[in-house]
């Protein structure tokens, strides 16, 4: 089993930025591809972003390109989120997922996950 753990949640205003972090544990089988999703009220929970094992190769979703940022530190277990430029259309809950497959998706085909963190972006 791996655990994931999520922070850096918050309150912030429209241009605003916010950190997110997520902690990996248990059973982790060494670096595996990670990826953040996230989940408005009455939506989908969609894509975010994504970064391979090894952080060579990152993934976003089209609206947050040029704005988010994801970045791992293999050594901590531990992949972040840096946002920036926050707009209202950004609040949801945050999850951060781990895949046991090496190959990156921007799917939900991850097979664990966080409980999540809630961000609310103020207009």
């Amino acid at each position: 089993q791996v655990q994931l753990v999520e922070g850096g949640g918050g309150l912030v205003q429209a241009g605003g930025s916010l950190r997110l972090s997520c902690a990996a544990s248990g059973r982790t089988g060494g670096s595996k591809p990670m990826g953040w999703f996230r989940q408005a009220p009455g939506k989908e929970r969609e894509f975010v972003a994504a970064i391979s094992w090894n952080g060579g190769s990152t993934y976003y979703a089209d609206s947050v390109k040029g704005r988010f940022t994801i970045a791992r530190e293999n050594d901590k277990n531990t992949v972040y989120l840096q946002m920036n430029s926050l707009k209202p259309e950004d609040t949801a809950v945050y999850y951060c997922a781990v895949r046991q497959s090496r190959v990156v998706v921007t799917t939900t085909r991850y097979d664990y996950w966080g409980q999540g963190t809630q961000v609310t972006v103020s207009s």
